[in-house]
């Protein structure tokens, strides 16, 4: 059985029995027996695609298709309304509802198992793309676009749990010298190096890195008060250190280092992400002026 999961909601036992089969073999196929489960559910492990019918007691399925295309979590999650609804009307506002198809009841298994697998093919595909659009093309992390959405989101996690934030910036140490005795494709294999070592110092859930701008990174640290980024930081300022990358014309070491700027917020000292990359830049600023090759909060 494929580990692709789908989840059915029907509050008819019968219908989900008969989906089962359908796709059974081919798909990891949960069930709710009503809207409010298929929340429960859906908040615990999302879904690829949803299979929903449209009359539920309590709460349609024209509700609960309103509410997750209205989370960011969730409003990617295909979904397709199996219904014995058939007007136009109803089929309409199904698919303003944010559905991406419509099968009537009684449906066909091949032409359930047929558009399933299409929907599933096409955000696979979205998926890709979106990957690409947030990726930075040299080092593989996250781009600054991704950082800036990614800063929102934990922002207002942070906010509703009560947690710290922290953000570190990183530059790599006199890297235009680097650039100019060594070349430009040693430097991109240099950053790409730096890359990999920030993502493998990281907590591998909780923590992004990203790259910020030419050979500038910024990784955001959930749930990480001041201490924990500052240990943190330093373990990524020690990690590249001991790659022993030569840098002859470093103003620091004959190897490549780099400086890093740390900001953390906390519950009683909530910022923007804005004023923390503000914070963290001139905590930056403070490191390269007192010799470069450390890490400095403020």
């Amino acid at each position: 059985m494929a580990d692709r999961y789908i989840l059915v909601v029907d509050d008819q036992m019968n219908n989900i029995e008969t989906l089962g089969e359908v796709l059974g073999d081919e798909y990891d196929v949960h069930f709710a027996l009503s809207a409010e489960q298929a929340l429960v559910q859906i908040a615990q492990h999302l879904p690829e695609l949803i299979l929903l019918d449209i009359m539920m007691p309590e709460m349609d399925g024209f509700q609960l298709c309103e509410i997750l295309k209205a989370k960011v979590e969730t409003r990617d999650i295909p979904i397709i309304f199996i219904t014995s609804l058939s007007t136009p009307d109803q089929e309409t506002r199904g698919l303003e509802a944010g559905a991406v198809d419509y099968i009537v009841k009684p449906f066909n298994a091949s032409i359930v198992r047929a558009r399933v697998h299409n929907h599933l093919e096409l955000k696979r595909t979205k998926d890709l793309l979106r990957v690409l659009s947030q990726t930075d093309a040299l080092t593989g992390l996250a781009n600054r676009r991704r950082l800036f959405e990614h800063l929102d989101t934990v922002q207002d996690k942070a906010l509703r749990l009560d947690q710290p934030l922290s953000v570190l910036l990183i530059d790599v140490d006199s890297f235009k010298p680097y650039n100019d005795l060594y070349g430009h494709i040693a430097g991109d294999v240099c950053l790409q190096r730096v890359a990999g070592t920030i993502q493998s110092s990281l907590r591998s859930v909780t923590d992004m890195g990203a790259r910020y701008g030419g050979e500038e990174f910024c990784c955001v640290l959930e749930n990480a008060d001041q201490d924990l980024a500052l240990q943190i930081a330093e373990r990524i300022r020690a990690n590249i250190e001991t790659l022993h990358i030569p840098h002859l014309h470093s103003m620091v070491l004959p190897i490549v280092t780099v400086s890093i700027g740390v900001a953390s917020s906390t519950s009683s000292n909530r910022s923007l992400h804005a004023n923390l990359l503000m914070a963290a830049d001139k905590a930056l600023y403070v490191a390269k002026d007192k010799g470069r090759n450390q890490v400095i909060v403020l």
